[in-house]
């Protein structure tokens, strides 16, 4: 059994896992040149009308300039410091610039995402993801799901950053797409190294914003795991029936994005959702739910979701953050003392992570679902 989040209620009500027994050939994955001829909206991809409320407003969210962090700067640093503090206190989103990526590598790993997913639909299949992994293909996530099917393909895997030395994204690719894409493979190895190096000036940012010590998160997460992703939505004849991503939090610690400028991404803030505008030099960064747990609830992980074009495709780079997969996950004692009591009790990632692949579909309350899984487990 599952615990699901009903749309229109804040209880949690029992029902059976999100998940169906077809084969992968037989799902209702996302072949879209075919689905864009038809009619009619396959029931699968159909959401909620509750969940495809629409705003035109945009998010005023910080833009962060990384430029006197890096540089050493006390004053520009405690200025940055001040604005994660703000937006982590009232959505949990912002953009950072200046971030030291080159811009060269951020368009490189952009157009290697059309050489993954103009591939021919029975290879794309042949590295689909399987149950409970969170590398491979997946075209609608259909198969995890039978309902409410995001209007997206993707393409994910795995990097540790506590081993530099040995190229696994490169591998990845060689083993799973054959010899031709070893660029590719290091295109997404640099990207990853990167997005891994941004990640820690973050943490160090956040600790700072929570008043503990400043490395405190730098060197919980620096052996850790990281899942990257390269999501193509396409375009939708029905674009308002569907949604390219449904509104959830990440499960994960902190999300670093680079969206094209089709844009799509919203956050729900102050009782609306509010569109996150595409900035070609910005990164936006998100909260997830396991640093919800490592700040003591401090800054919540933020509702967020995608929608999808009529008529032009969009795509985007997403570097989800995670500590080492057996760490266990605890806020730094000085915040509890000071904030106290503890929100939430002790666990790793890779339970969260199980919850999430295996049992959970992840929506607004992912983080006090799995709690409620973990005792009821334990005990």
């Amino acid at each position: 059994m599952s615990l699901l989040m009903d749309s229109t209620s804040s209880s949690l009500l029992l029902s059976p896992p999100p998940f169906h027994s077809k084969d992968e050939t037989d799902a209702p994955v996302l072949y879209s040149s075919f689905l864009q001829k038809q009619a009619n909206m396959p029931t699968e991809f159909i959401w909620p009308i509750g969940d495809l409320v629409h705003n035109q407003d945009e998010l005023k969210e910080p833009l962060i300039d990384l430029d006197g962090f890096l540089k050493g700067d006390e004053r520009a640093t405690a200025d940055a410091a001040e604005l994660v503090r703000t937006a982590c206190l009232n959505h949990g989103f912002f953009q950072v610039i200046n971030h030291g990526v080159d811009i060269g590598l951020i368009h490189a790993a952009h157009e290697e995402i059309d050489k993954i997913f103009k591939l021919p639909l029975d290879k794309k299949l042949s590295t689909r993801r399987k149950p409970g992994d969170v590398s491979g293909y997946s075209g609608a996530h259909a198969h995890r799901y039978s309902s409410k099917l995001p209007w997206k393909e993707t393409f994910s895997f795995g990097y540790h950053g506590d081993d530099d030395s040995e190229p696994l994204v490169v591998d990845y690719f060689k083993s799973v797409l054959g010899e031709n894409f070893e660029h590719t493979g290091w295109v997404y190895q640099r990207y990853c190294e990167a997005m891994k190096k941004v990640s820690l000036v973050i943490f160090e940012l956040l600790g700072i914003s929570l008043g503990v010590d400043r490395l405190h998160y730098r060197k919980f997460f620096e052996d850790g795991s990281s899942i990257m992703r390269c999501n193509n939505y396409p375009p939708c004849n029905n674009s308002s029936l569907t949604l390219g991503t449904g509104p959830h939090c990440d499960p994960t610690s902190l999300t670093i994005l680079h969206q094209d400028q089709v844009g799509g991404l919203e956050v729900f803030a102050n009782n609306k959702w509010q569109a996150i505008r595409p900035r070609p030099d910005a990164l936006v960064v998100n909260i997830g739910d396991t640093f919800t747990a490592l700040s003591n609830g401090r800054y919540q992980s933020c509702l967020h979701r995608a929608v999808v074009n009529r008529e032009r495709e969009r795509k985007s780079l997403v570097f989800f953050v995670s500590p080492k997969e057996e760490k266990v996950v605890r806020p730094p004692q000085d915040l509890v003392c000071r904030e106290g009591p503890r929100k939430y009790p002790d666990f790793t990632w890779s339970d969260l992570l199980e919850f999430t692949q295996k049992h959970y579909r992840a929506d607004v309350a992912t983080l006090q679902s799995f709690i409620q899984w973990l005792l009821s487990a334990k005990s």
